[in-house]
């Protein structure tokens, strides 16, 4: 065990912040930006480290788009006041669908040709879901939630075939809180 904690503190110390992070995201606290720039950077060395390039470049996307979305969250609203939860319309669901879409192919096409990523599809994958729904978060749009859910679920799988179990253990927490603040961000739009 004691050999374990010593290989694998930074994956360690993201999946704590990690945690943090999730919590005060489903309480709408804007700190939460902060403490996902600490996750993002630990990250950025585990994903590197796993060949998870994709992974660690939307880690270092976290990072940029943390210093955006406490903006948003404070300022975004009505007369620069806190953003207030949103759904999504129609138009702009299919708009990211297809941004989605190309930035997927995209990320997939670099990862075959210039990495040795053993998964370039599914890193892909994740990695341009979760751009959109981190896009999604920073203005505040419930159905964030929801993709997530899908981001979580793959990701999982994933890491669980790398043996970053520590990080699955993060990602499966995740996703069960993602159906949670789902659920709470819902309530509070009514």
């Amino acid at each position: 065990m004691t050999q374990w904690l010593l290989d694998n503190w930074i994956e360690l110390v993201g999946t704590i912040a990690g945690l943090v992070y999730i919590f005060l995201e489903l309480h709408q606290r804007a700190s939460m930006w902060a403490v996902g720039i600490i996750t993002s950077s630990m990250y950025i060395l585990v994903f590197f480290q796993s060949k998870f390039y994709a992974d660690m470049g939307l880690q270092v996307y976290y990072v940029c788009i943390s210093v955006y979305g406490w903006y948003m969250w404070k300022q975004g609203g009505t007369n620069k006041s806190e953003l207030p939860v949103q759904k999504l319309k129609v138009p702009l669901s299919l708009l990211l669908i297809g941004i989605t879409s190309i930035l997927w192919l995209s990320i997939a096409f670099i990862l075959i040709n210039y990495t040795d990523s053993p998964i370039p599809y599914w890193d892909a994958f994740t990695t341009a879901l979760s751009i959109t729904a981190t896009w999604m978060l920073a203005h505040k749009y419930l159905e964030q939630w929801l993709v997530w859910v899908v981001v979580n679920a793959v990701s999982i799988y994933l890491y669980w075939n790398k043996e970053l179990y520590a990080t699955v253990v993060l990602f499966t927490v995740y996703l069960i809180l993602a159906i949670v603040g789902y659920r709470l961000w819902r309530k509070t739009m009514r």
